[in-house]
């Protein structure tokens, strides 16, 4: 099942309400993609808040984030500026002076910090899902870059094209993996990240339901590993999803169930 598109208008009591402005670019479909970016929408759903999705072309980001004055979300080793998505703006708390907050973790952390209801860090977990949402970023997820960056790239409108290493600096190839041996040692490697996570999860089946990180009710953890699999469904729906989600059991089938109402698009 798609992510429910929602009006505007559905989810502000008036259209003169401040709302939270989250930053997203649009790929081949009306279908957000990009996991960092559905890991923030996720929060957001989830809290309840209000926002609405403002759209900007790829080769637009570092100009538009630029120009509404949104900090870099990380710098390059010789000190130049990154101006990556998400970026949130939330005037709901100071309309003349609106909060500009880039890199997901910043934002999670403010809107956990600022709108605590509902949270997503369950009381004493934050630096634990911190650190396995560090291990989904720069472990988990590697072996997936050769596969999904070229496809992500490949799959932006054509007027969005960019070189792929703006996409990932890690990844350089142009085009995706042909079908062949390469590929499937690619999707091999993949599903070892896969499988040593499931077992993980597994766990939690002697005093949780054995899908969310935290026991039975998803969390930041939870968003930050969904959105991997949305990815991977936006971007690959026929040589990927179709894999993954016979991986495991049908675990990621069951995990991305645990989150499906709150994949909402405003």
């Amino acid at each position: 099942m798609s992510p429910h598109y929602s009006s505007r208008s559905s989810h502000n009591s008036n259209n003169t309400t401040p709302v939270i402005i989250l930053y997203d670019t649009p790929g081949h479909s009306s279908q957000p993609w990009a996991p960092n970016i559905w890991r923030i929408r996720f929060v957001l759903n989830y809290k309840r808040l209000r926002y609405r999705t403002q759209w900007v072309e790829f080769q637009n980001i570092e100009t538009t984030l630029r120009s509404i004055g949104a900090p870099p979300s990380s710098v390059r080793s010789d000190g130049r500026p990154v101006y990556t998505l998400p970026v949130i703006v939330d005037p709901t708390r100071n309309s003349s002076r609106p909060e500009i907050i880039s890199n997901p973790s910043n934002i999670a952390e403010y809107l956990e910090t600022y709108y605590p209801a509902r949270p997503v860090f369950p009381e004493g977990s934050r630096s634990l899902q911190s650190l396995f949402v560090h291990y989904i970023q720069e472990i988990f997820a590697k072996p997936l870059l050769p596969i999904m960056v070229p496809l992500s790239a490949q799959g932006l409108p054509e007027r969005s094209q960019p070189p792929v290493y703006h996409l990932h600096t890690h990844i350089h190839a142009a085009n995706p993996l042909p079908p062949g041996p390469q590929r499937e040692q690619a999707w091999q490697l993949v599903k070892e990240q896969f499988d040593f996570l499931s077992s993980i999860l597994e766990k939690n089946s002697l005093d949780g339901d054995g899908v969310c990180v935290m026991g039975y009710s998803v969390s930041y953890a939870d968003f930050a590993l969904c959105s991997v699999l949305l990815w991977i469904e936006n971007m690959a729906p026929h040589d990927g999803w179709a894999r993954v989600r016979e991986w495991n059991g049908g675990r990621w089938i069951r995990l991305r169930e645990k989150c499906r109402d709150y994949m909402d698009v405003f």
